[in-house]
């Protein structure tokens, strides 16, 4: 998979794939169908994992000939050493786990860096919806209340304090409009918000 490829199916993974330098080892946390490593083994010579626990997904990333564990990422990567990897990544998916302080620990202990994205619930539809007594439902969050794999709602400030308070440092910070960065008023105009990573120490 080339550039152009990723950028018509993903605009927001190939804004985040300019973060990560070629011929780097990575980790990619919930990685779906492999379409990030696809892109990062083949166009930057990286190498690495995904982890992924639905079946479907774990099958469409074999056939793309991404290297995948199945596994319940609620369940740690003990599997991993300290800094295994130049970076992790953690795209989409964090929202979904109900021990995210944890996870986020262990990602900042396998990885030299790491980069996370998750829905912006601060994002303006979504306090529209909640201004007229709904739940939000849009692009970036598409799920009835009822059954949304979204365990967990944060906004960009919300993440920036677990960050300092599990001893992360932020490198970069941005909020994403349709794989497009948001400059003014980030909070209130971006529906992905995109944290680039490291420890503190």
């Amino acid at each position: 998979m080339n550039f152009s490829e990723l950028r018509q199916l993903r605009p927001d993974l190939a804004f985040i794939a300019h973060w990560i330098p070629e011929n780097t080892h990575v980790l990619d946390v919930g990685c779906g169908d492999g379409v990030m490593l696809d892109y990062l083994q083949t166009d930057k010579q990286c190498h690495g994992y995904g982890i992924e626990i639905v079946d479907d997904k774990v099958l469409a990333c074999a056939k793309r000939g991404v290297s995948v564990i199945q596994r319940d990422m609620e369940l740690g990567l003990a599997l991993f050493d300290d800094k295994a990897f130049d970076t992790v990544l953690c795209l989409s998916s964090l929202q979904m786990m109900t021990n995210v302080e944890g996870l986020l620990r262990d990602i900042a202990r396998v990885g030299r860096e790491a980069i996370v994205s998750f829905p912006n619930f601060a994002h303006w539809p979504h306090r529209v919806a909640l201004l007229r007594g709904r739940m939000p439902v849009s692009k970036s969050l598409p799920y009835e209340w009822y059954d949304t794999p979204n365990v967990r709602c944060a906004t960009i400030g919300d993440f920036a304090d677990l960050a300092n308070s599990v001893g992360l440092e932020v490198i970069a910070c941005v909020a994403l409009q349709d794989g497009k960065p948001v400059h003014w008023l980030p909070n209130w105009r971006g529906s992905l918000a995109v944290f680039r990573l490291r420890s503190k120490s």
